[in-house]
């Protein structure tokens, strides 16, 4: 009886050990909760994760709920969605005019390469300083310089084509896709501004002169076709009626000569013809003595 009551502890060593309990507890329900928190990530729309263990890029998640490693690992979005770049730079044209120009580009991460670029260059904002803005600049100013100010300002898209020729050279070995570059702005030195539009409003002038003389030269090309057109209907209408003439001459001559024929053939073909006219009205009129009348009758 007197070991058992040795070996079981007192009240005051059951509540030392309550308290040694409780902290443990209490310790190790907040780490409990913090490796609970970071075992899992969300990756938006629009992104991909890279897994980053220790430090080192190991994998590449999609958008979605997923678990991940508590305390080892850490997650880096990347925007795979079409972002846009400006920039502003000073060139020259292709006459050796000094410009001041902004140019913008549209591009996107592609996303299976994600996880390349990452490793590559640390992120989008890097790869945007290091590669992307450095090559828009150069292809931008290599491309104005290959036309003159005034065509620059007059048509632009010549130069934006030129652009995306060579900004599309220039990233082919980078995993991203390029589209849509745009000269935002150009702006010339103001006494250069203004003999390029007075260049302009020359050409605009000439242009509408050159428009009116062509405008002219149809007029009178009309006014001919409308002419010959009236000749030639004017030719037809007199051989038509020549023709009419020549044909009804033809046609009475015909008839006299039968009638001549008739003649000679019966001598009394002339009070036929006078009884086939008459209308069968008598004469009112009485003749004087030796008159001849008109008509004969049996």
């Amino acid at each position: 009886m007197a070991q058992d009551r040795k070996a079981r502890p007192g009240p005051f060593a059951r509540i030392g050990q309550l308290w040694v309990r409780c902290g443990v507890t209490w310790i190790l329900a907040p780490v409990l909760v913090v490796l609970a928190g970071t075992g899992f990530t969300i990756v938006e729309e629009g992104h991909v994760g890279i897994v980053k263990r220790w430090g080192k890029a190991v994998a590449q998640l999609d958008p979605g709920f997923h678990f991940i490693v508590p305390l080892a690992d850490s997650i880096e979005k990347i925007e795979v969605r079409q972002r846009r770049n400006v920039e502003e730079l000073r060139a020259a044209t292709g006459n050796q005019l000094p410009i001041t120009a902004s140019v913008s580009i549209n591009w996107t991460v592609n996303r299976e390469s994600a996880m390349d670029l990452f490793i590559a260059y640390g992120g989008l904002d890097q790869f945007e300083t290091r590669i992307l803005d450095p090559k828009l600049r150069s292809a931008a100013k290599a491309a104005l310089a290959k036309f003159p100010a005034d065509r620059l300002i007059r048509n632009r898209q010549d130069a934006v084509a030129a652009i995306m020729a060579n900004m599309t050279a220039a990233l082919e070995p980078f995993p991203v896709t390029i589209n849509s570059p745009q000269i935002e702005t150009i702006e010339l030195p103001p006494r250069y501004a203004e003999a390029v539009l007075e260049k302009e409003r020359s050409r605009e002038n000439a242009e509408r002169e050159k428009h009116a003389l062509e405008r002219q030269r149809l007029n009178a090309l009309q006014a001919v076709n409308s002419a010959e057109a009236n000749a030639r209907a004017k030719r037809i209408q007199a051989e038509a009626e020549a023709f009419r003439v020549t044909t009804e001459a033809a046609a009475e001559a015909e008839a006299i000569r039968l009638v001549s024929e008739e003649l000679a053939r019966s001598p009394r073909y002339i009070e036929l013809a006078r009884t086939k006219r008459w209308n069968g009205v008598l004469p009112t009129t009485m003749l004087d003595a030796g008159a001849t009348p008109l008509l004969s009758l049996k």
